[in-house]
This record gives C-alpha cells, structure tokens and sequence, in this order.
C-alpha cells in the first residue's frame, strides 16, 4: 500500500512512517500543504494521512485543491479534536478524524489502514 504522511511535525512523520514501513507499505512524507500537493498527485497514494494546521496550505486547503484528481483515501489529524464530528470531516472530504497526540501509534496505523479493506 502506498501511503503519504503530511504533517509538519517531524515526530508524528517519523513514527508513522516507521510503522507503516515495518508492515511492508511505500511511505512518501511531506513537511507541509505544498510539498503534500506535488507529492499526492505526483504519487497517487492509496491512503494521505494530513494534519489539519500546517505551513503553506492547511489540511482542509489541501484536500479542497486536490480531492477531485484522487481515488486516496484521507485521514486528517490534530491536536483540535473539539473542532470535528463525523460530519464536519466527511464535509471536508475526509474519510476518518484521529485526535493527537497518539496512546498507541499502532493502533492509530491499524485503524488508518482499515479505510482500504472498508467498502
């Protein structure tokens, strides 16, 4: 599976990448919005985990400008989960909400790659 992780927090790229590589998947990983824009359709990632407030573009800007060229999956995360409902992400374009910070980052990758198996 190939999966891009967008989110300007070096840390929260880092462990995800490194789980979802150990379980076998191609990670690509983006710093912010901009580099997120030219790599998601550049890529054409199965799964586009994005933070929601980053430099250059936001999360929500993102998947505004690129959610009609993609077949992706989408994840947005943040440390603001009062902000979001199933609703207010689905409006958005997403697919699934996870708040930060992490319990169990595997967890959290279980539960993001789940979105591919779902019909």
């Amino acid at each position: 599976m190939k999966i891009l992780i967008v989110d300007d927090e070096a840390l929260i790229r880092m462990s995800l990448a490194r789980v979802f590589r150990s379980q076998g998947d191609e990670v690509i990983i983006a710093e912010d919005g901009v580099d997120g824009e030219k790599k998601w359709l550049q890529m054409q990632p199965d799964i586009v985990v994005l933070d929601v407030l980053m430099p250059g573009l936001s999360g929500p800007q993102l998947i505004e400008r690129v959610q009609s060229q993609t077949k992706a999956k989408i994840v947005l995360i943040s440390a603001y989960a009062a902000d979001y409902d199933v609703a207010s992400i689905k409006q958005l374009g997403a697919d699934l909400f996870i708040a930060k910070p992490f319990d169990n980052i595997f967890s959290v990758a279980a539960q993001i790659k789940q979105l591919v198996t779902e019909k």
